[in-house]
Parts: C-alpha cells; structure tokens; sequence
C-alpha cells in the first residue's frame, strides 16, 4: 500500500482509506448487493481523481533543442549597430531560400588578428585631444572583446607616415649631410610620448593583442633622395637598415611590447614627394630580405619575428610571388595586401602558387562623405568575407581614429576617415563611432586570435555571403551579409539541424553558438 500510494497526495491517500473503512461495514447478503456496486463505483472514482489530479506526476521531458544562436546585427540605415537580436536555435526545420552549411570538421588558416594602425596622428589625438575618462572609454571600446569591438592587431608605421602630427620623423635622424650606419643615433624616444602608453594600455585591455610594423621610409641619410619623400634606398645602406628592424623590435620589447611581425615597406610601388615613401623593386626587397634582414634577425635571436612580403594592392601578385620565388623566400612567412586597386581574388593566387605561405590583408582606410550602408556592404563583401576567404590571417584597416579634418595630415590623403573620429572643434571633444568600428567589432568582437576559418559555402556578389570560424574554445561564428536589395531568408544548417534566418537588405549579421 505504501508503495502504490507514494507519489500522491496525503489528502487523496486519506480518500481511499475512508473509502475502504465504509467498505468493512457493508453487508454482503444479497438484498444489500446494490450498494456493494455502489462502493466500487466509488473506489474507482476516487482512484481517478488521485491519478488524474490529486498527484504530483513527473512532468514529460521537454522537447530537445539544438544549440542556441545569438544574432548580432547592423543594417544599413543605422537602425542596428551591433545590437544583439532575440536568440534562435537549431532545429529540425528549414526552408529557407538559400542554405548555409556549416561545417566545422573542414578548416582553413588561423585568424591572427582584426585592427588598425594606431598612426601618430592617432596616438596624438587619443593622447592631447581626450581627457582621461573619454580616453579610457575610447580604448575599452576598441580593444576589450566584452566591451568593444575586440581590435587584436596594430600595424604600426615604424616612424612618420602620411599620418604624422609633428611631420617626418625617423628613428635615427641625421642634420643634412651627415650619417648614421652604425646607427650610434637609433633611439625611439619619440614613440616613448604618447604612441607606446597607448600600445600598453591597448595590452592591458586585450593581452592577445598583436603588434605588426613596416616603415613608411627609411632614414632620409640611406636613401638616394636624401629625403624621407619619394626616391628609394641606397643598397649600400642594406646592412644598416637591416640593423634598424632589429633595433627597433628589440627597442620595443624592452618596453614590454613584442613585434609580431615586420615589412620591409609600405607599398614598395608607390613613391612620392608628398608623403615618408620610397620604391623598392621585388629583386631589391628580396636582396635585402635574404642577405641582410633574414640573417640579421637570426643572428639577433628574433626568428620568430614574421617578415611579410608586399604591403601593397591586390592587382600586382607578381611582386610577392617574385619575393616568394627567390632566396629570400626561406625567411618569408608570406604576403600582405591593401584594397585600393585590384580583386580579393589575387590572395587566392598567391597562396594557390605558394601553399605553404601565408596571406595577410593589412590596410584599407575609410572615406569621409561616402555612404554608410554602402561602406557597411563593402567591406564586409571584399574585407571581412572577402579577404578572410581568400586565405588572410588578418584584417587591418588604416587610421584608428583622425580629426573632423582627416588629420592630423602630413601630406597625402585629404579625405580619410578614422574608425573613429574624433572632433576637436567642440569643448571636450566629440567622438564618432564611423562604419569601419562597426565594421571591424562583427569580426573581431567574435573572432578572437587563433580562431579557425571553417567550411561554408556562399552564394556571391549581390546575393547572401558568408565566412565561418571556429574559435580555440569550440565557439562557431558565422558572418552573413545580404548583398541584395530586398529582404532576405536563409537557412542555416550544421551537423543535421537548421535554423532559419530573414536578413534586410544591406544588411550584415554575426551568429555564435557552441
């Protein structure tokens, strides 16, 4: 008895045993058979009420659910940015017009890192034009994952560059006339001001943040100019340059910041009188990589310090694959490309010609007065899709932050915009958050270093677009751009379930699970 009446309630066992005490009382003989019938018609409608609504049953299992998606989504009319949406999950059901599959035991090259260059011009304005607790706000939200966008690279010019708010500058000067090939000269003092207690506290607040670094130009003594404007370097001069990438990687490291990796140029096929640059051929570079840099390196212990090829556009493959292809190619981990002319296409060409290098994509600067919604669209189909599908372990655009005025300047372009802007004309200062922080925070807010590019397919230009990753803790991340004009569904599947997904036009959406 005690077993049976276990699961119900106490006021219902008492029921039946009232029942069953009246029940001991009856007389069997037949003139009293009628009420007997009567009793057991009373048993069990007592017994129906304890099952029926007199327990505590145990509840039925709920339906399984798969995985849950979070949404983060921007649209193209400013609606939406960054904002998280309601959450979805993996299911049996599809639909969909268009269906992703995702599939994470397919991979491809790590993520190293999503960033800017924190330009002098930058660090001068983050430095002289915040006071501390805009400063410091600014920072959480461009280098903390949580807080921010999650910035994880700094390229950084190694002196002046057409973003200089003090002019050209280098790390060993020389009055006119004279030089320096024992580089007696070399100091970083300036970066000491301001550029490098920002590249600390960018540390602080991201610990996997890396650090990359190329010179707009040489000292103006080792080139045939004499000036750091246009000309090219002297190769006389090889073995001092080499010496001043190692100076320099070894200047920084004693003040705790490590050099992840290093180009000999920035955009070795453009040389102007306006801005820090000079021209250095293919056969030059890889001269000086093979028979200075690379040894030079090695010999200092900093092996492990990368050497990217190029640092210029995509529609010149033929210089990195000639670096590649020559002796230098030993000391190369691969090539590095900006959007400014070309196709996304030339990454895949260069890694298809050399599989064991890798791909980075480093530099692509915003445009003051150009359109949200078609910035947001573009750079997502060419940058964060674009290039990440074409092999790159990196996406870096230029200028962290510039003023209302595109600067401060020091020559070059009149029009670039910051991913952030930072308006010194009021009191205190105004700071925009422009397309390119958005940009950037659907990346490299989810996609964090040593995370895997993972198998999806996509279904190109002007349709749905789609790049997946998988991070270090088993996290999956899709980005999906609907590069059409008019709403989108889509269906998305992994391991055998879907989730079904409607998109605006323009717009673009970054999905995590685990």
């Amino acid at each position: 008895m005690r077993n049976i009446l276990q699961p119900v309630n106490k006021e219902a066992a008492e029921k039946i045993m009232s029942a069953l005490r009246i029940w001991t009382r009856f007389d069997f003989r037949p003139r009293t058979r009628w009420r007997f019938v009567l009793l057991l018609f009373l048993l069990a409608t007592l017994a129906c009420c304890v099952t029926c609504s007199g327990g505590k049953s145990v509840p039925s299992p709920p339906p399984s659910q798969g995985a849950i998606v979070q949404p983060v989504l921007t649209t193209g009319d400013r609606a939406m940015l960054l904002q998280s949406q309601p959450t979805v999950s993996f299911g049996s059901g599809g639909g969909g017009t268009a269906v992703i599959t995702v599939d994470d035991s397919i991979t491809y090259p790590q993520m190293d890192g999503v960033g800017a260059s924190l330009t002098d011009s930058s660090a001068w304005l983050l430095w002289n034009k915040l006071d501390v607790s805009q400063q410091a706000t600014l920072m959480q939200n461009l280098f903390s994952s949580s807080a921010g966008i999650g910035v994880s690279l700094l390229r950084q010019p190694m002196g002046a560059s057409d973003f200089s708010a003090i002019g050209n500058y280098s790390y060993d000067d020389m009055p006119a006339g004279q030089t320096d090939p024992n580089l007696l000269n070399f100091s970083i003092s300036h970066d000491t001001a301001y550029i490098i207690p920002l590249v600390k506290q960018a540390l602080t607040i991201n610990p996997a943040l890396k650090v990359a670094a190329l010179p707009w130009s040489p000292p103006a003594w080792m080139k045939t100019t004499g000036t750091m404007n246009g000309g090219g370097v002297m190769t006389t001069y090889f073995p001092s340059l080499a010496q001043y990438f190692v100076k320099f990687i070894q200047a920084y490291q004693q003040q705790g910041i490590s050099i992840y990796a290093i180009s000999v140029q920035n955009e070795p096929l453009f040389s102007t009188t306006s801005y820090p640059s000079e021209s250095l051929p293919a056969t030059d570079a890889s001269d000086f990589i093979a028979n200075h840099l690379g040894p030079a390196l090695n010999n200092a212990g900093l092996s492990s310090v990368k050497i990217l090829a190029y640092e210029h556009n995509w529609d010149n493959p033929a210089y990195p694959e000639s670096v590649l292809a020559s002796s230098a190619s030993s000391y190369v981990a691969g090539a590095s490309f900006h959007c400014y002319a070309g196709d996304v296409a030339a990454q895949s060409q260069v890694e298809a010609a050399y599989p064991s290098k890798g791909i980075w994509f480093t530099e692509c600067t915003g445009t003051v007065g150009s359109n949200f919604a078609g910035d947001l669209a573009w750079n997502a189909e060419h940058l964060l899709i674009g290039a990440t599908r074409n092999w790159a372990h990196s996406v870096a655009l230029w200028n962290l932050a510039l003023d209302q005025n595109s600067g401060p300047k020091n020559g070059g372009c009149s029009s670039c915009r910051g991913v952030v802007t930072i308006d010194d004309s009021t009191i205190p200062s105004t700071i925009t958050y422009n397309v390119e922080y958005y940009v950037l925070g659907h990346l490299g807010k989810f996609v964090v270093p040593g995370a895997l590019r993972i198998a999806s397919n996509t279904f190109g230009p002007g349709s749905i677009e789609d790049v997946a990753f998988k991070n270090p803790d088993g996290s999956k991340v899709l980005l999906v751009l609907n590069g059409s004009t008019s709403s989108s569904s889509f269906t998305v599947n992994w391991k055998g379930e879907n989730f079904n997904y409607t998109l605006p036009a323009g717009a673009l959406v970054t999905f995590t699970w685990k």
